[in-house]
This record gives structure tokens, C-alpha cells and sequence, in this order.
């Protein structure tokens, strides 16, 4: 039985609300164990002797069909996500800034999103390739307005990135 870390795309900050009791409700009713989540921003633990692939396409199933959405799920084994977080090349505490990872499941987005890399100022951002992961760091209130923080808004990646903070991430682990 392998535990896995699923992280949701969009939920409960873009229009889409699912309450976590309903969310652990409906993956258990889909065949997962020890199903629990972190946060109420579609982060989540689960147990299943699926592969990571088999994981991914059972849990956007059954949010479909449970919550009426098209569901973008990326899934990765704890020790992954624990090697990512200790591979933040950032000072993950520095005062005024967010830590972020963004996660990718096509390689191929991950690579156009890390060749703005050298057009950032890096008095307001900075990204790092990881392991099929961005790091970014950025000033606070200055997310969704940078160049990163657009460039990933866009549609074309809504299917296959997701970012979260690292202090998520460590409660994730925790």
C-alpha cells in the first residue's frame, strides 16, 4: 500500500467550493484509505496500492462525477514530495517574501514557465528548476501580478500545474 500526496488544482479559491468532509467522503467512497486532507485548499493524503498515473485518473474521476468539475490532480509519494521541499534553494523563511513550489505533470510546461527565468527581476521574483517542480520565490503582494504569477494564470497550464506555498507543503509532510 503506497501512501500518496494529491494536490488539487483550484478549489476553494476560484469559484469552486468543496468542503473537506465531502472531498474525504467522496475519495473513500472511491476506493482510497486513510484519506485525509490538509488545509481547505484541496490537499490531501491517501493510501491506495495504485500507481501514481492510476491514482491521478481515479481521483479526477470521482471528483467529476461527485462535484460536477473537470479536476486537475497532481500526485506524487511522500519521500518525492519531501525531497522537493528540502530542495528548496531559497530562503523559505526570508522576511517579505512567499515560498512557492509549482508542480507540473507535463515536462514540457514546466520547461516553458522555467525560460522566463532570465526576463524576472529579481528584486521582485525568482524561479529555480527542481525535480518536475518550479521554485519560486516572490514578494508578498506581489503574486498575482508579476510576471511569473501571470504567466502561470494562464489557461493554457490550468490542466497541468498547481503551486503551493513550501509552509503548506511542510504541514503536508508533517
Amino acid at each position: 500500500m503506497n501512501e500518496w500526496v494529491v494536490l488539487l488544482r483550484g478549489i476553494n479559491v476560484g469559484g469552486i467550493n468543496i468542503k473537506m468532509a465531502d472531498l474525504r467522503a467522496a475519495l473513500t467512497s472511491a476506493g482510497f484509505t486513510d484519506v485525509r486532507t490538509v488545509l481547505a485548499t484541496g490537499n490531501v493524503l491517501l493510501c491506495s496500492p495504485l500507481t501514481a498515473a492510476e491514482v491521478k485518473a481515479q481521483v479526477e474521476s470521482a471528483l467529476a462525477q461527485t462535484f460536477g468539475y473537470q479536476a486537475w490532480v497532481v500526485v506524487l509519494d511522500v519521500p518525492t514530495l519531501r525531497a522537493i521541499v528540502d530542495s528548496y534553494p531559497f530562503d523559505a523563511e526570508r522576511d517579505g517574501w512567499h515560498p512557492y513550489v509549482v508542480f507540473g505533470s507535463d515536462d514540457s510546461h514546466v520547461t516553458e514557465l522555467s525560460a522566463l527565468a532570465d526576463e524576472l527581476d529579481p528584486e521582485l521574483e525568482r524561479i529555480d528548476e527542481g525535480n518536475s517542480v518550479l521554485y519560486w520565490e516572490v514578494r508578498k503582494g506581489n503574486t498575482t501580478d508579476s510576471t511569473f504569477g501571470k504567466a502561470t494564470a494562464k489557461a493554457k497550464y490550468k490542466a497541468t500545474t498547481t503551486t503551493r506555498n513550501v509552509r503548506t507543503l511542510v504541514k503536508i509532510l508533517a
